[in-house]
């Protein structure tokens, strides 16, 4: 995960939504009722689009995630200055939504109304809290956004974007300047990352500037990423030379200079850092943690509450795996069962080149055989195409073990199901099914792909997000093939109950370690002893639960809510009950908090009973 900007974070985990229910349509209202109606939904959606394009065109990057090629040299200003403009802004929003009579909005109108007046107040009540994170980590960053940025989002069709490519990289240093402003802020109220995360992040600091031009050897990532993308242009052998030579020397006069300052300071902060781990260090910590969950979950349930969740789930889990050790024959008890699915060749392919083309060529099939079956699942399918791909090399030790990037809105880029193949034996086999679910289909690219493609719907809403119904939607995803027939193979069907157990002890130990103070190893161990995944997991696991307070408890609160909707649905409706009907109600207003989405399926439910 990459944290740019509120957007730019908001889009990297963005919706899935389907088509629109179908209503009674009430009496006609008087026409001069109507003209007020009108008048105030079309205010209404002119501030909801006037504030998503003001925060669109003051994000270059947001832009370029958006296809926008408007400020496609430059960088976003994250100077404090910028931040203090957007808060004033946000208040000015607040100020104009206030001033809408919300009674005179239609129904849908009005949901909008809410979530955007709900995300207005939460951004203004949170920015007291906007130094409480740490802008370099080992899971997201500037200092690893910026390459991964230009590769992956920054397209070159012609000259002006290869000249943009390089106005980018000569900008880097004041990007860096501002960083390094941020850390130091942030040092001076006593918040400094945990020693852990420092060699982390200066080795792929280090990565960045390896290889040509800034050393002998292979290309850099960098120019080597500059040549491929211009190498495609239709100009002659000599331009393209001239422009790989702006490059590189933008890469030797601006980019290494840049990383080397950048470098020296984390070393310096390194020196300041401690083992403490949780938020629970942080000025007003506490405080800061429950806001975190709240916000996180869009529920009030408590740290000990989320945490006592877990302990439940991972008891339930284990029972459930039990069952499958019993069936597939194995003697012995559920940790002997667990260590044998860790360590046994079988589940494991080669940490070859060749391991990791076939881990990629069966994952693909595996999505392509569920694209085969949407129709059981859903009435809207998306037009995007999606595609499976590595991690790349600068940054596969440190990234986490899958994620998606969502696709260009405009078509001109798939989304992408990242694979982390740094460490094959931290990917069994057992596994990859769920995993492809989730991030893949019927998981996030539906979310995302849909979501870009609907019409009606105010694009806060479409490009926005809820990370609990996000996530939990992407959880869900994993168990919806169970109920389909797929996981024919037991131990497949223990790798998709490895993840939701993984999930499960999330809740556990990001409390445990925010709010109960529970130290770095006693969460490594928490993992190592109730899952069957690799140490190099709980440990990248942890580490993430520490640098990214609350976020990981999402997935399984988010899931638990849908099933709990799904299963009181069921028993209200019996046969008239419809998974795909039910599937849209969820997913066609798109992310939104877990209560409202409640609201959602109660309308439905009643409406169905007649």
């Amino acid at each position: 995960m990459r944290k740019l900007t509120i957007l730019a974070a908001a889009v990297s985990v963005a919706l899935f939504a389907g088509c629109q229910q179908t209503t009674h349509s009430p009496a006609p209202a008087p026409k001069a009722e109507q003209q007020v109606v009108k008048s105030e939904v079309e205010k209404a959606n002119a501030l909801f689009e006037a504030s998503f394009t003001r925060g669109v065109m003051r994000s270059p990057v947001y832009q370029t995630y958006m296809g926008i090629k408007q400020d496609y040299d430059k960088w976003d200003d994250g100077s404090e200055a910028r931040q203090l403009e957007d808060l004033e802004l946000t208040k000015q929003d607040l100020a104009a939504l206030n001033a809408i009579d919300r009674s005179k909005l239609d129904a849908n109108t009005q949901v909008s109304y809410d979530l955007f007046k709900q995300g207005l107040e939460n951004t203004i009540a949170d920015f007291k809290w906007r130094y409480h994170s740490y802008p370099v980590n080992q899971m997201y960053g500037t200092h690893s956004m910026v390459p991964a940025f230009l590769i992956n989002q920054h397209q070159i069709t012609d000259v002006k974007d290869a000249k943009a490519y390089i106005s980018r990289l000569n900008g880097v240093p004041a990007v860096f300047d501002q960083l390094i402003i941020d850390l130091k802020a942030r040092a001076d109220k006593g918040i400094i990352a945990p020693k852990f995360v420092f060699p982390h992040v200066i080795e792929s600091s280090e990565n960045i500037i390896k290889g040509a031009p800034f050393a002998a050897g292979d290309d850099s990532t960098l120019l080597a990423d500059f040549k491929r993308k211009v190498a495609t242009l239709e100009i002659s052998e000599d331009e393209k030379s001239a422009l790989v030579k702006e490059a590189t020397d933008a890469l030797t006069t601006a980019v290494k200079p840049a990383y080397n300052k950048l470098i020296g300071y984390l070393h310096k902060l390194e020196k300041k850092a401690d083992n403490r781990d949780g938020a629970w260090k942080f000025p007003n910590g506490e405080k800061f943690y429950n806001n975190a969950l709240a916000r996180t979950t869009t529920t009030a349930l408590s740290a000990e509450e989320i945490h006592e969740i877990g302990l439940s789930e991972v008891a339930r889990i284990h029972d459930e795996m039990r069952a499958i050790k019993e069936k597939v024959g194995f003697k012995g008890d559920l940790k002997a069962f667990m260590e044998f699915m860790k360590t046994d060749k079988q589940f494991y392919l080669p940490n070859t080149e060749a391991g990791k083309a076939q881990y990629l060529a069966e994952a693909k099939a595996m999505i392509d055989n569920m694209k085969s079956r949407l129709d059981e699942l859903f009435i809207v399918k998306p037009k995007a195409d999606m595609i499976v791909k590595r991690v790349e090399a600068f940054r596969e030790k440190s990234a986490g073990k899958a994620f998606y990037q969502q696709p260009a809105p405009d078509g001109s880029r798939p989304g992408v199901y990242y694979a982390n193949l740094y460490d094959m034996e931290a990917m069994p086999t057992y596994q990859m099914e769920a995993l492809a679910y989730h991030e893949g289909i019927p998981g996030h690219h539906m979310q995302i792909a849909i979501a870009q493609e609907l019409e009606d719907m105010p694009k806060f809403r479409k490009f926005g997000g809820y990370t609990a119904y996000i996530e939990g939607w992407g959880l869900y995803s994993e168990l919806v093939p169970k109920e389909m027939g797929l996981y024919e193979d037991p131990y497949s069907d223990f790798g998709r109950l490895s993840m939701e157990l993984w999930r499960a002890c999330r809740l556990v130990v990001d409390t445990g370690i925010h709010a109960m103070k529970w130290t770095r190893q006693e969460g490594i161990d928490y993992y190592v002893n109730n899952t069957p995944n690799a140490k190099s997991d709980a440990v990248k696991m942890v580490e993430r639960h520490i640098v990214m307070p609350s976020q990981a408890t999402a997935y399984k609160v988010g899931m638990l809510k849908i099933l709990e909707l799904r299963e009181a649905a069921k028993k209200e409706l019996g046969d008239k009950f419809d998974i795909r009907e039910f599937h849209d109600v969820v997913l066609k207003n798109g992310p939104v908090p877990l209560n409202v989405l409640e609201s959602f399926v109660d309308e439905w439910v009643a409406s169905k009973k007649g």
